[in-house]
């Protein structure tokens, strides 16, 4: 199968499985509109050193969507846990395809569908990946996953942005389906974190 059908097929699973994300009380979404044209942050002049240090400098009008999800008490499990947790044991991704068990910050691979990503970030309660030329969504694309914890319990902040426009997001329809997507794809990963933050 080509990798575009792939690609088409698993975003049609993701659409066919996706609640409206309003009706998930573990998801809150805040998915500004784009912005057509506007580059005026999250381009190239943001490194992900700058993004660390002021996440919400790299997001401004150029943001994509920013869903929170509960993953359930763990009052003896910091944010550090589980983010060591899931690029230790990448596996726990949900469309890990062929990248490593293991990833580290400039590691380039490809997830499911052969869709290549840059591993842009690793810290202490986050991970960043942005998509590569070839990835069904575009390129230039910033996902970031930042885990956080309060009164025992720890969420998971998905964030994503983008250097400008892609073909995707200029479309009413494709953009709704991504983003639609994207929140039911990020709820699985947070239902699997939920459950091997036990362990972590």
């Amino acid at each position: 199968m080509g990798r575009a059908a792939s690609a088409t097929l698993l975003g049609t699973a993701l659409m066919l499985t996706a609640l409206p994300p309003a009706a998930h009380a573990g998801a809150r979404p805040a998915a500004p509109p784009v912005q057509p044209g506007d580059e005026s942050s999250g381009g190239p002049a943001h490194t992900s050193e700058e993004c660390d240090a002021d996440p919400s400098s790299c997001h401004g009008s150029n943001r994509l969507y920013q869903y929170i999800y509960s993953l359930g008490i763990h009052p003896f499990t910091s944010p550090h846990d589980v983010r060591e947790q899931l690029t230790g044991n990448f596996w726990l991704f949900p469309v890990r395809g062929a990248c490593p068990t293991r990833i580290r910050p400039k590691d380039k691979c490809e997830l499911l569908g052969g869709n290549p990503v840059l591993v842009e970030s690793i810290g202490y309660d986050h991970l960043q990946i942005a998509t590569l030329p070839g990835h069904a969504l575009g390129e230039g694309l910033h996902i970031r996953f930042t885990f956080t914890r309060g009164l025992g319990f720890q969420y998971l902040i998905v964030t994503a942005w983008q250097n400008k426009p892609t073909a995707c997001t200029e479309k009413t329809l494709c953009n709704a389906a991504s983003r639609v997507g994207a929140w039911a794809l990020w709820r699985l990963l947070a239902e699997t974190l939920a459950v091997s933050a036990y362990l972590a």
